[in-house]
């Protein structure tokens, strides 16, 4: 049999190579649209949604990781009497340098949700890994900048992150105030979130670890709060742990002190409750509402990551569901009913 002629050859090798790289070029393009999905909230990520207060219609929408790192940021700031002003500029700050993802790398040695550089002092890269202790360097930082609630958004945040694009801080300042304003929980029922679970455990032990974390030990020891099984007819009413049954063992991170009791296994159901009393002393200026709307807040933020399933406070209750996840009247309890926070996980 003949060999095939050169000339012959050129174009099939010519046809092969065409159809690789066009293969190449669709797994490329579905990549990339795998990637914007992800990162900016396809239909695959679960959302959540911050409106504002004063139903003028303006809203801002964003992921479940990025919801996470929000909520964290302001709970840092409340810890720490930070006023909303500084959660406002710290927000802004985060959704500028990372857009609210905490991200492991970053120009030269920039890491985390701000952008902090372990070569300029900002800590080891672990911890700055770590949202909560950016968030606390940040607001160090932060608040040795006199008057920083008097300047302009750019010019303070500036005065602590040193950026070389000073004026880019000022488009995410609509975005952050509203984020502040439902955080800080001086917006009552603002935030929502669709709350589908994701792959990492969750649970009242994950939901208490990650409470102190955010907002500090005080947040159990202030208000004697409890983890509580609940029966699976009624979510939304705590009942007392079975004495008899064992508890689990608390997280490193549990606080000390007080008496806190830890998750323990009764009722039929299988779903559990934190109950957060919130003290009429509470810390935030906004007194003992503002408080529990910014713990409520957060629990919705977190409500993929931890199983949250439904989120009830001052006479109105959330449950897990869509992006139409509203704040709905709960009819058993007045809006007056604001000394505890309730929180159902579906683990």
């Amino acid at each position: 049999m003949p060999e095939p002629s050169p000339a012959s050859v050129a174009p099939r090798r010519r046809g092969r190579l065409l159809r690789s790289g066009a293969a190449l070029v669709v797994l490329l393009g579905v990549a990339a649209y795998l990637t914007v999905q992800y990162l900016t909230g396809g239909s695959g990520v679960p959302k959540c949604t911050v409106v504002s207060a004063a139903g003028d219609g303006t809203s801002y929408e964003f992921t479940a990781e990025q919801a996470v790192n929000a909520a964290t940021i302001s709970a840092v700031g409340v810890h720490r009497g930070m006023p909303e002003r500084a959660v406002t500029i710290a927000l802004a700050t985060a959704l500028q340098e990372s857009a609210l993802r905490n991200l492991g790398h970053g120009d030269r040695d920039s890491l985390g949700l701000f952008q902090q550089r372990p070569s300029q002092g900002w800590g080891t890269e672990q911890e700055i890994l770590d949202p909560a202790y950016a968030a606390g360097e940040f607001y160090e930082h932060l608040d040795k900048v006199p008057d920083y609630g008097r300047l302009p958004l750019t010019v303070a945040a500036q005065r602590v992150q040193r950026s070389g694009y000073p004026e880019a801080y000022a488009k995410h300042e609509p975005d952050a105030t509203l984020l502040a304003a439902a955080l800080t929980g001086r917006a009552a029922a603002t935030l929502t979130c669709e709350g589908r679970p994701d792959t990492r455990p969750g649970g009242p032990e994950s939901v208490r670890t990650a409470l102190v974390r955010d907002f500090g030990r005080g947040v159990f020891e202030e208000a004697g709060a409890t983890v509580a099984a609940t029966s699976s007819a009624d979510p939304s009413t705590g009942s007392s742990a079975d004495p008899s049954a064992g508890s689990s063992a608390g997280s490193s991170l549990a606080p000390s002190g007080p008496s806190v009791p830890s998750a323990s296994v009764s009722g039929s159901g299988g779903k559990r409750t934190v109950t957060l009393p919130v003290p009429k002393t509470a810390a935030t200026g906004g007194g003992q509402r503002q408080r529990g709307w910014a713990l409520a807040h957060w629990a919705v933020a977190n409500s993929s990551a931890l199983h949250v399933e439904r989120v009830s406070y001052a006479g109105r209750v959330w449950t897990a569901g869509s992006t139409r996840s509203e704040w709905r009247e709960d009819g058993r309890v007045g809006r007056n009913a604001v000394g505890e926070v309730r929180i159902v996980t579906g683990q």
